[in-house]
Order: C-alpha cells, then sequence, then structure tokens
C-alpha cells in the first residue's frame, strides 16, 4: 500500500463530529482555495477538451506545455496521487476513466475561479450531477459510463465528500471498493455477514454497508465504535429507511464483535421533548421519567398523559405550571375537563387519527388520565419535590359518573369466527406469507400463531417468552424426548409464563399441539445473542427471537393477525370492533368458563395468571346457552308450582253456590283448604271446617302412616312433619301434641274443638302385634 493510504488523524468532518482516521492522507497538500495568477492563467490557456485526451503515459492529465503544467503542479499532483490510490483493474479503460474524472476536477477550477480545496458539498454536488444523464449533459465532451463513479471518487477523497443523498442513485458498493480495494470491504462484508448468518440473517445488503463504510471513511469493523455509530445516526446520507435499518443490525453484530455497546431502538413515547408542553411543567415530567421505578412501558405512557396535563395548562390555567401550584380546585378542574374531552384534544399530533378524531374518549381512558396524573403527584409528594397541599387519591379520584361506565364486559369473538381462525393458524403455509415469503420464516409464525390461539397470553406475554418454556409430564413426573418417542400423546404440556404485568412468573398447561409448534420452531431456530429483558433486567434467550432482534410486539395486530383473517375468510373487525391479540385472552378464557366440564373461577384465575379473581371477571362471561342450561336445572317453575293431585280441573271456576271446587286427598278424607301446604296441621288433621271425611275414613286411618309418606313427595315439608313420616308413631305423637294449641285454618285449636264438640284426641297404642293402632271414641 502507497504512503497516499496511511491512516492518519484529522480533526472533523463535514458535520462538526469528530470522525476517524481518513484513508487517504491530504495533509501534506497545499490546500488553499484561491488560485494564483499562474494557476488562473494556466488553467484559461487549457481548452477543456485537451485536457481529456489521453496521453501515452496513462497518469494524470495530459502535459501540452511544459510552462502551463508547472504552473498547475500544486492542483495536479493531488489529483495525481488520488487517482493513483484508487483499487481499480489495470486495464485501459479505468486508466481513462480516471484521467477523465481528473480532467473534469481541474476544468471546472478554472470555470469556478477556485481551488476544490475551497468548494462546498453543494459544488461537488452540481458538479456530479443528481443522474447520470444531468452529468453527461453538463460536459463538454461525453463521457463514458463509468466516468461519473471515478469523479464521485476523487470527490470523496479530495474534497472530503460524503453526501451521497444529493448526487441520485449509483453504486455505492463499487465506490467503496474503488476507495478501499475490494479485498478490504468485502472482509468486511463477509465478517459482518459471518455474524448475521448465526442469527438467521439471509444476507446482508451490501449496498447498505458499504454506505456506511463510506460514512465512517474505513472499511474496518473495527473503526466503528460508540462514537462512530452516535456520528453516523446523524448523518444525511444514511437516513433512508434501508440505511437505518442496516445501521442498526451493523451495531448488533460490532457488539457482538466487542467494538462498541448494543443499540437501543427507543420508540416515540421515549423521544426527546415534549412538544408544546411548557416548563416548567415539562420539566418535572422528564424528571418524574428518569426517578420512577415502573417499566418502562408504564413510564412512557405516564410522560404521554402528564404531556396532555402541560398542553391544557398552557391553554386554560398558563399560572399554575409549575405543580406546587395546584389546589383542589385545580384538581376539580382538570377532572371535568376529562369528563368532557374529546379525542385529538391537548395532543402533539392528530394525523393519525383519521375518523376518530373529535369524538368523545372513553371511561377507560377517563380513568387512565387520572390514575397517571394521581401517580405524579403521589411520587412528587413522596419524594418532597412539592409541598403537600391535597391528597391525590382523593382531589383525583375517579368519579363516581364515569366509574359506573367501567364494568366487566370481555370482547369475545363469536365462536364460528374463532374456529374458523382456528382452522387457519393450524393449516398456515408458505403460500400464506406476503409475496410467499416474509421477514420471519415460516416455522416461527407458526409457532407465534399457535402461541396466540391457545396459550391466552397477553402479547408482551407472548414475545418475551423464554427458549425451553416447554415441559412435558407424564402423571405429575417430568419425560423427555428420549424417553418417549411422542410425549404429546402421552403427556401434559406445560408452558413457563415469565413474570407479567400483575403477576410472578409461573406455569400453566396447554394443548399439545402448541408444545409440539414450539419445539418445532426451537429445533431450526439460529442461536441468537441474549437480550434484555425490560421487565426483569435479566439478559435472556428469547424464544420468539430471529436477526438478533425479537418478534416486535406489534407484529401481531399489525401483520399476523390480519394474515390469519385472510386465510380464514374473515373480516378483521366485527361489531365488538378489531381483532386484536388481547381479545384472543377473553375468548379462551370464556370458552373454559362454559365448557362442559368448566374451570371454576380460582382455576381459571390461576391459568390466566391473574393475582385477584375480580380481574378474572373482566375476562370470563357466561354465555347465553350456560345461563340457559343453568336456569333449566334449576326447575323455578317446577318449584313453585307444585304438582298435587286434584279432583277437580284447576281450570275449572268455583261453583256458584261457593262450595269448594278444589280438594286435597289426604287418605283418609278430604281437605278444601286453598292453601293447603301451608296448614300445620295437614299432617295430623283435626275435625275443621275445610276437613271432609271419606266414608271409609275409619278404615283408612290405619293407613294414615303410609299416605303421609306419599305425600312427601309431592309437598314440601317441615322439618318436625318430614320426621313424623321417616321416624314412625313416636315422632307422630309429638307432632300431636304439639298441634294442640295450634291455630287451624277455620281458627280454633284442636284443643278448642274437642271441647266444643267433646270430641276426644286420637290417641295412639302399641299392640303386641301391630305398630300402632290409632283409635277414635266417635
Amino acid at each position: 500500500m502507497s504512503a497516499a493510504l496511511k491512516l492518519v488523524a484529522d480533526e472533523s468532518g463535514p458535520l462538526g463530529l469528530a470522525r476517524p482516521s481518513r484513508w487517504f492522507d491530504v495533509s501534506g497538500f497545499d490546500r488553499r482555495g484561491a488560485l494564483t495568477a499562474a494557476e488562473a492563467a494556466a488553467l484559461a490557456a487549457l481548452d477543456p477538451r485537451e485536457l481529456q485526451r489521453n496521453r501515452s503515459t496513462g497518469t494524470g492529465p495530459p502535459r501540452r506545455t511544459a510552462t502551463c503544467w508547472n504552473a498547475l503542479e500544486r492542483l495536479r499532483d493531488p489529483v495525481d496521487q488520488a487517482i493513483g490510490a484508487l483499487q481499480h483493474e489495470d486495464h485501459p479503460k479505468f486508466r481513462r476513466f480516471a484521467r477523465h474524472a481528473g480532467a473534469i476536477v481541474l476544468g471546472n477550477c478554472g470555470a469556478r475561479g477556485c481551488a476544490w480545496w475551497g468548494w462546498s458539498p453543494w459544488d461537488w454536488a452540481r458538479l456530479i450531477g443528481p443522474d447520470r444523464a444531468a452529468f453527461n449533459t453538463a460536459q463538454a465532451r461525453p463521457a463514458e459510463a463509468g466516468v461519473r463513479a471515478f469523479l464521485i471518487a476523487l470527490a470523496y477523497q479530495l474534497g472530503d465528500f460524503a453526501e451521497f443523498q444529493h448526487v441520485g442513485a449509483f453504486n455505492r458498493l463499487y465506490l467503496a471498493q474503488l476507495i478501499f480495494g475490494p479485498s478490504a470491504v468485502d472482509a468486511a462484508i463477509s465478517q459482518a455477514g459471518e455474524v448475521a448468518a448465526g442469527w438467521g440473517y439471509r444476507h446482508q445488503p451490501p449496498g447498505a454497508m458499504a454506505a456506511i463504510l463510506l460514512a465512517n471513511r474505513s472499511p474496518l469493523l473495527r473503526d466503528l465504535d460508540d462514537a462512530a455509530f452516535t456520528r453516523l445516526g446523524q448523518h444525511p446520507a444514511l437516513s433512508e429507511d434501508r440505511n437505518h435499518s442496516a445501521l442498526y443490525s451493523l451495531q448488533r453484530i460490532c457488539a457482538d464483535l466487542g467494538y462498541c455497546r448494543p443499540p437501543v431502538r427507543e420508540g416515540r413515547n421515549n423521544a426527546p421533548g415534549l412538544p408544546l408542553v411548557p416548563e416548567p411543567w415539562a420539566g418535572y415530567i422528564e424528571r418524574w421519567h428518569q426517578t420512577s421505578t415502573l417499566t418502562p412501558h408504564a413510564r412512557a405512557v405516564v410522560r404521554t398523559n402528564l404531556a396532555k396535563v402541560g398542553r391544557w395548562l398552557a391553554e386554560q390555567h398558563p399560572e399554575a405550571l409549575e405543580p406546587a401550584d395546584w389546589t383542589r380546585s385545580l384538581c376539580a378542574a382538570w377532572i371535568a375537563a376529562v369528563d368532557r374531552m374529546n379525542i385529538g384534544d391537548f395532543v402533539a399530533r392528530t394525523d393519525h387519527l383519521n375518523a376518530r378524531f373529535g369524538r368523545p374518549i372513553a371511561p377507560r381512558t377517563k380513568a387512565h388520565l387520572l390514575t397517571c396524573l394521581r401517580i405524579f403527584f403521589h411520587d412528587l409528594q413522596e419524594w418532597e419535590w412539592v409541598p403537600r397541599r391535597f391528597d391525590p387519591s382523593r382531589a383525583l379520584a375517579l368519579p363516581r359518573s364515569i366509574s359506573a361506565l367501567i364494568g366487566t364486559d370481555p370482547r369475545v369473538i363469536a365462536e364460528d369466527v374463532w374456529a374458523k381462525l382456528l382452522w387457519a393458524g393450524l393449516n398456515l403455509t408458505a403460500e400464506d406469507l406476503p409475496d410467499h415469503g416474509g421477514y420471519y420464516p415460516l416455522p416461527i409464525l407458526r409457532a407465534l400463531a399457535l402461541t396466540w390461539l391457545f396459550a391466552g397470553l397477553r402479547s408482551d406475554e407472548i414475545i418475551r417468552l423464554r427458549l425451553g418454556c416447554i415441559r412435558w409430564q407424564h402423571q405429575g413426573n417430568p419425560i423427555t424426548n428420549d424417553q418417549a418417542e411422542n410425549p404429546a400423546e402421552q403427556a401434559v404440556c406445560l408452558l413457563d409464563v415469565p413474570v407479567n404485568k400483575t403477576n410472578t412468573a409461573f406455569t400453566k398447561p396447554v394443548d399439545p399441539i402448541l408444545g409440539q409448534a414450539i419445539e418445532a420452531w426451537q429445533a431450526q431456530r439460529p442461536d441468537q445473542p441474549e437480550r434484555l429483558d425490560p421487565k426483569t433486567n435479566e439478559h435472556v434467550e428469547m424464544l420468539f427471537s430471529i436477526r438478533a432482534h425479537p418478534v416486535a410486539r406489534d407484529y401481531l395486530n399489525r401483520a399476523l393477525i390480519p394474515m390469519l383473517c385472510a386465510k380464514a375468510a374473515v373480516p378483521t373487525s366485527d361489531v365488538r370492533g378489531r381483532i386484536t391479540s388481547h381479545r384472543a385472552r377473553s375468548t379462551i378464557a370464556t370458552q373454559l368458563y362454559n365448557a362442559k366440564e368448566p374451570m371454576t373461577l380460582f382455576e381459571l384465575q390461576a391459568w390466566l395468571g391473574h393475582r385477584s379473581p375480580v380481574t378474572t371477571q373482566h375476562y370470563a362471561k357466561i354465555t347465553p346457552n350456560t345461563l340457559t342450561r343453568a336456569y333449566t336445572e334449576a326447575g323455578y317453575f317446577a318449584r313453585n308450582v307444585r304438582s298435587i293431585e286434584v279432583l277437580i280441573d284447576r281450570d275449572a271456576v268455583t261453583a256458584a253456590d261457593g262450595t269448594p271446587w278444589q280438594h286435597y286427598d289426604l287418605g283418609h278424607g278430604w281437605c278444601a283448604y286453598d292453601f293447603f301446604e301451608q296448614c300445620p296441621h295437614r299432617m295430623a288433621c283435626a275435625k275443621c271446617d275445610f276437613y271432609t271425611p271419606k266414608n271409609s275414613t275409619k278404615a283408612q286411618i290405619l293407613e294414615a302412616k303410609d299416605n303421609l309418606q306419599r305425600m312427601l313427595t309431592a309437598i314440601p315439608l317441615t322439618e318436625d312433619e318430614q320426621a313424623a313420616v321417616e321416624d314412625g308413631q313416636a315422632a307422630l305423637d309429638r307432632l300431636i301434641d304439639r298441634l294442640t294449641d295450634t291455630p287451624t285454618p277455620a281458627g280454633p285449636t284442636p284443643r278448642q274443638i274437642q271441647q266444643q264438640y267433646q270430641l276426644p284426641i286420637i290417641e295412639v297404642r302399641h299392640g303386641p302385634d301391630t305398630k300402632a293402632q290409632l283409635t277414635d271414641s266417635t
């Protein structure tokens, strides 16, 4: 390698940021921008077309007169060395391209009256042109196809030009090989490709990779340190989505090689700054955000809602921008504003709201807004950042009028739609993927789909499942694949669920078909670097991870569920809204709660991983079929309308003469009392006005006990009455004695009737050969 290719330190780049050493050294040249009189005269004496003619020596622009070219030595030598440093094949056409490009640079110095050392990036961009057609049009002589690439290379070497976004599309890989050499560029791409291939990347885009190497001015991956990636993240030439994604992937690769730290991809809610939020409210929000111990996602949600409070303050109460200025009356004003708030009020951007803009916000959204402000003021008071002027729990409590609108209303998917989605997930093929392929391979999508359809997990729990989360058991004992060829047919499949938002890690049984799908993906899963779990701050191996990054949290709602809906030929929305990942949790819970052998509420609570059964009630809903079956089995009608044998049809009306139209057969007589089942004397009938004896009363009295046993099945009995039937004559004696002074339906008690008519009370005598003999003196 020539001395011109030595790495030397340079102070700053075009963005004013510290940059690594340059690949081509220009520090030894005279870099004055202004031309001398002799240089200007020499350039004016040379014909631009003569500058571009061939020369037998093959290097540098052609010399016509020694006087002219000697005067251009300060400009000629850097061009000659830059051309000599280019790494191209030793072929006449490449030497011709290089001479033509060098002549264009010298000719433009004469046209501008200034050396290239003083040109701006825009001057170089105008010389190169936005595309090849514009470049050829601007030349005095038609240029060959490869001249423009060599001109960009000279601009990169001599003019520090790297604003490639201004010169349109061109082959950046070829440019990197021309400047750094094919072997150096290929080695860097191969080194990064080996690491990426082990993570599951199909290929690393060489053009984007070359653009990053050019922007860093070095083909060595070890030069991509933390400072380099910070600078490259702000480089305008890498602002395209493709280049930005490649930059993120390359930083992960360099971190794995030990050259830098892993990248952190911040979401929109974590973006710096709070638009339209006044100070000092915005400062307190950021300070709270940096101090709170909530999870990153929860902090981001609270931060977003607090920003709405700040915009409301700026509009309605600019005098209370300090949290210390808040009072109970201001809290009441905010609660009133929340109660009347519409979608799009006090937000930074509204372009994504579409048709929802201007509609009233949901009751749950109102509750979240008040909850976030309660958390904020509670923490500020606990940390003694502001004085205690009110109790946030009371001053910012959710009004009863709003809480009454929030109830248990699971958004269950209809059973026919859910069955079709199950079929789609079980029969997912490569043809169902976008363009017969996609970013994720088929095994991971099949395992992801079945996890959503069978596990009943939150989307956060799904993407955070650990490698090896499936275990098999048979009769309570763990088994392995070497103990059974097909454990799914013999064992219970257990799924280990990580720590979630309401509970610690737990294990739940799932269908074996889910375990088979997950194990099929684990068998094909490339080795992945450990990822930081933001909820537990542990470095773990994620199950659904590919290309060194876990599946995106919104991938289920954004891509996978619409894919399953398309295969199942069902709409992505129903009467209850869009089909989302969380609706599967409610659907599965409701089906388990209404099964033929249903789970109890506490069993379902343990399966879902809830801390309280109250939370489970928000997911499990009793279906109308289950409610109908329970109502029928309860026998409400049969319980209230007793099937008692009567002599006259119930539809008949009472006789005109007022005689009873309905009689109850007591065996030894008839009872005309309408409320017979409530009569306390029905088991030991006194001679009341409602009683009519039969002709065979004397014979049937001996069968009274058998008659009472028959009536037990038709009339609900008290404990004493039931004992009289079941326990024999002794209990009947006690019942008769107790009823002696109890009024009959006609009014008088049996004792009064006996005294009035001089009738003896029925006595019970026990003979040696009979169980009981009933005697009556009359």
